[in-house]
């Protein structure tokens, strides 16, 4: 891979210790930097319709290579591209369409009866799902070993069903339709599975390892994002309930995952999940107009002391604060808005305090 400001086998080798919850030194820190004096191709011009342009699938990854030849990754990061049609895929390889905007998409419903609604199934011929092997494979391509290609963002389960009743009828179907609700979430499991499946062999003919739209690294096998948005919206008896078997059977396929937990509604799930045994680590994503990641430094410590590791995404002038609070092992930032020399004396400084801490001192 090209760009990368330690080399890749040195990157690789810090992913594999924080997977092993053996990164002592530090937490892998996740930055990137404009590139000095970087020579760059001329930028795609942009479709002037907002489908089009999600659509285009050289327009995707020209501008991917264009960015990538622009940056410098530091830390523990890394050149990847993960194509995306937006959060509501899986609901569009089971049926929906999609609408797009210029930042996001989202489904229209399809289900309005589940008992007229045929069997949710995996089908090679879905249009989406086509258009997803051919920006993977056109990405493939054009990194050619200069960038990793990821997984597009999946979600199964119930966020799927959601997509595909709305979020209001489906937080209903707990109380109306619970037989169906759950029959629907298992069938959606299965597509999920061919998904995550299909895509992972198509990206492992051309490169080692995996990632997606989290950022993080496994150099050595399938790892993917477990998550429920809709868990947000009910009670821990329903998401013990209706949500937890699927995400147990998630988690039993899955080499590895890091749950992406979304908002400070979905907190009531916490405990459930820190007692899973499968489950590496968690991201906390309090949302907009919340508190800064270093008001939340309890919260992170009750996760560790679970034995779970942290995904945190966080502004530069946090890291320091954060890194005093917290234990390194299995733990990543996610962070940016420094030159390269700025970025390269945080890490230094993140480096310091963990010497420190393990009563290793600097003679000069």
């Amino acid at each position: 891979m090209i760009n990368i400001d330690q080399g890749y086998d040195k990157v690789a080798e810090r992913w594999r210790e924080f997977w092993n919850m053996a990164n002592d030194e530090r937490p892998l820190i996740c930055m990137a930097a404009p590139k000095k004096n970087a020579v760059l191709p001329p930028a795609p011009i942009a479709p002037n319709d907002i489908k089009e342009r999600w659509l285009d699938t050289e327009f995707q990854v020209k501008s991917v290579r264009r960015g990538v030849e622009a940056t410098l990754y530091l830390g523990e990061s890394f050149p990847s591209y993960s194509p995306n049609l937006g959060p509501d895929f899986v609901g569009a390889v089971c049926g929906c369409e999609l609408e797009f905007s210029p930042n996001t998409s989202w489904a229209e419903p399809c289900i309005d009866d589940y008992e007229a609604f045929p069997t949710i199934k995996f089908d090679e011929n879905n249009k989406w799902w086509k258009k997803m092997c051919e920006m993977t494979q056109a990405a493939l391509d054009e990194a050619n070993g200069d960038f990793l290609v990821g997984i597009t963002d999946l979600h199964p389960g119930a966020d799927a069903i959601v997509s595909m009743r709305g979020a209001e009828v489906a937080a209903m179907d707990l109380y109306d339709e619970p037989e169906q609700f759950k029959k629907r979430v298992w069938e959606v499991f299965d597509v999920f599975k061919e998904i995550a499946r299909r895509s992972y062999e198509l990206t492992s003919k051309k490169q080692k390892g995996t990632s997606n739209w989290m950022g993080l690294l496994h150099p050595d096998d399938l790892w993917y994002v477990t998550s429920c948005d809709f868990s947000y919206m009910i009670s821990p008896e329903h998401f013990n309930e209706f949500i937890l078997p699927e995400l147990l059977a998630e988690l039993d396929w899955l080499p590895k995952s890091v749950y992406h937990l979304d908002g400070v509604g979905s907190l009531s799930h916490l405990d459930t999940l820190l007692a899973i045994d499968k489950l590496h680590a968690i991201q906390w994503v309090p949302g907009l107009g919340k508190p800064a990641p270093t008001q939340w430094i309890d919260l992170y410590q009750k996760i560790q002391k679970a034995g779970k590791g942290l995904q945190i995404g966080c502004g530069a002038n946090e890291v320091i604060t954060l890194c005093e609070a917290l234990e390194p092992q299995g733990v990543q930032f996610s962070t940016g808005g420094l030159d390269e020399d700025s970025a390269r004396a945080l890490i230094k400084e993140t480096e310091r305090i963990y010497k420190q801490k393990r009563g290793v001192f600097a003679l000069s």
